[in-house]
């Protein structure tokens, strides 16, 4: 990769959405790094967000109306994709072939085919690549993973989590919209999915496979999955339930049942500050650990140091998670009758 040499990391971004402001807003208050330029197909838009994360006097963080300049811009050492779902993939395969590392917005791609095609040109070109799932980064979970380790639980059993939230069916919303790849899985459930993963993995992509997946879904006219409820049996007894929903409320909590206790992740469990470690005759201990920003720093972080490091791939979040965890959504999205006109 031919970056040019510097201290002060330098970020593009594409697709300058509601997501993307939560990730400049961390990006602007970490030190040693900085927003470079945009890009967007609203011009106007793009403009508004590079005034809105302008530095004070800092270098003018430049809109790129062509991507190809962008990209071209050897003082870009990474780009944030944060573009609608279904234009994931054709925007990280573009940067990867332009030598530039990734960090791309959960999902990676919405088909296993898709996602399977770029980490297979991450690594044919060296060139760093990472899903922000930043659930699985959060300091919160630092904790929760050692109560694990020192069986505070004793052995897991079962895990119970719920993401829910109304809003009015829309067909044109990316969230209802079958060719930007919408539905409840891919946009929420997928952390349902991931935090299952987490909690079983002996290791970072090493989560073992259901023995059996059940699910139950409600579809919207568009065909989309509007609410998904799920049930995944894994090799010895365990289970994990979830739901997922954009027309209902729930807890929004993730709870991990252990032989002798436990572990509750206080709502909003994906963007958890707070867990609960109770056990039979116990005092209950709580674990706090707030975000030092917004939580998004860590993921940014993270690729800045692996990509100094000369990583293709972060240990704490590999090609592998990803790639096991699109396929689980394939599966589910197959049993519901959930299809998008790109596969």
């Amino acid at each position: 990769m031919d970056r040019a040499p510097s201290t002060d990391f330098a970020w593009a971004i594409i697709g300058p959405g509601r997501i993307a402001h939560r990730f400049a807003e961390a990006l602007a208050a970490l030190p040693a790094t900085h927003l470079r330029c945009v890009h967007g197909r609203d011009v106007e838009r793009a403009a508004a967000f590079a005034q809105r994360w302008q530095r004070e006097a800092a270098a003018p963080v430049r809109v790129d109306t062509d991507l190809d300049t962008l990209l071209a811009d050897p003082r870009v050492d990474a780009v944030y994709v944060a573009t609608p779902h279904a234009s994931h993939a054709a925007c990280v395969r573009r940067c990867l072939e332009a030598g530039k590392p990734v960090l791309c917005e959960k999902p990676l791609a919405p088909t296993l085919a898709q996602a399977r095609e770029l980490v297979a040109l991450s690594r044919e070109r060296r060139v760093f690549l990472m899903e922000a799932l930043w659930t699985r980064l959060l300091p919160l979970y630092t904790g929760v993973r050692r109560w694990l380790d020192e069986g505070a639980i004793g052995t897991v059993q079962a895990l119970q989590s719920s993401f829910c939230f109304a809003v009015p069916y829309a067909p044109e919303s990316r969230l209802f919209d079958p060719a930007l790849a919408g539905g409840t899985l891919l946009d929420i459930g997928i952390y349902n999915l991931a935090m299952t993963r987490w909690v079983l993995e002996a290791s970072p992509g090493t989560c073992p496979e259901p023995t059996a997946m059940h699910c139950a879904g409600v579809l919207v006219a568009s065909g989309v999955d509007q609410r998904v409820a799920a049930l995944l049996e894994f090799p010895g007894g365990v289970s994990s339930q979830f739901v997922c929903a954009f027309d209902g409320h729930a807890d929004n909590t993730l709870r991990i049942h252990g032989s002798v206790g436990t572990i509750t992740v206080a709502a909003p469990f994906w963007g958890a500050t707070t867990a609960v470690l109770a056990r039979p005759g116990q005092p209950d201990q709580t674990l706090h650990a707030a975000h030092r920003i917004n939580g998004f720093e860590e993921e940014i972080e993270e690729l800045m140091h692996c990509v100094r490091a000369g990583r293709i791939e972060s240990p704490r979040l590999p090609h592998a998670e990803t790639l096991g965890l699109v396929a689980w959504i394939d599966t589910l999205r197959a049993r519901l009758g959930v299809s998008y006109p790109f596969e």
